[in-house]
């Protein structure tokens, strides 16, 4: 009697609040150890972290997260977002982890090289959840302008709204408020 075929294997795991100040303390040390004008290389890095992590046809969940990625490094490139000053930095900051070829896990370990990555990704995006949000926003306020629609702000007037209600969630995120994804994640940045 042969044993059936298993088809997928589920593993979940809990991180402790130890276990994501390790992982912050990795974000902290990526964010270090980046230099102030080294935006390009950053883009860069992650750019080439991203299509080697999907070449290697990772595992669905570290698939997903690689791709919330790629608004990060849009908000950056975009040049209607215009993103500047210290809500430029935290982003930057945040994308640092990804351009170090020398992370927790190899990469290039089969099926768990870029599971650390994943971790990391997941604690960026909670904490840049506002800048997320409303560069999700004006992305999609300027496809509304570009269909046609009628009697809306300009892009110039949704980017001032939308940056500031960033601002203001980000803070009350900051000061224990009702809008945070994780608060402890959140309080990283």
């Amino acid at each position: 009697m042969s044993a059936p075929v298993q088809t997928a294997l589920k593993v979940e795991f809990e991180l402790s609040e130890s276990d994501l100040d390790f992982f912050r303390d990795r974000l902290a040390k990526a964010r270090d150890a980046r230099i102030a004008d080294d935006e390009a290389v950053i883009l860069e890095g992650v750019a080439a972290m991203s299509k080697q992590a999907m070449a290697a046809n990772p595992p669905a969940f570290v698939r997903d997260r690689i791709e919330q990625l790629g608004p990060l490094v849009a908000m950056l490139r975009d040049a209607d977002w215009r993103l500047a000053g210290d809500d430029r930095k935290r982003v930057l900051d945040a994308l640092a982890y990804f351009a170090d070829p020398d992370d927790l896990i190899p990469d290039s370990t089969p099926g768990i090289g870029y599971i650390d990555d994943a971790i990391m990704i997941e604690l960026v995006a909670n904490a840049l959840a506002p800048e997320l949000e409303a560069y999700d926003d004006f992305v999609a306020h300027r496809e509304e302008i570009a269909a046609g629609a009628e009697d809306l702000p300009s892009l110039d007037d949704a980017r001032a709204v939308m940056q500031s209600r960033m601002r203001r969630r980000r803070s009350r995120s900051r000061a224990g408020g009702t809008w945070s994804h994780s608060t402890s994640i959140t309080h990283y940045f």
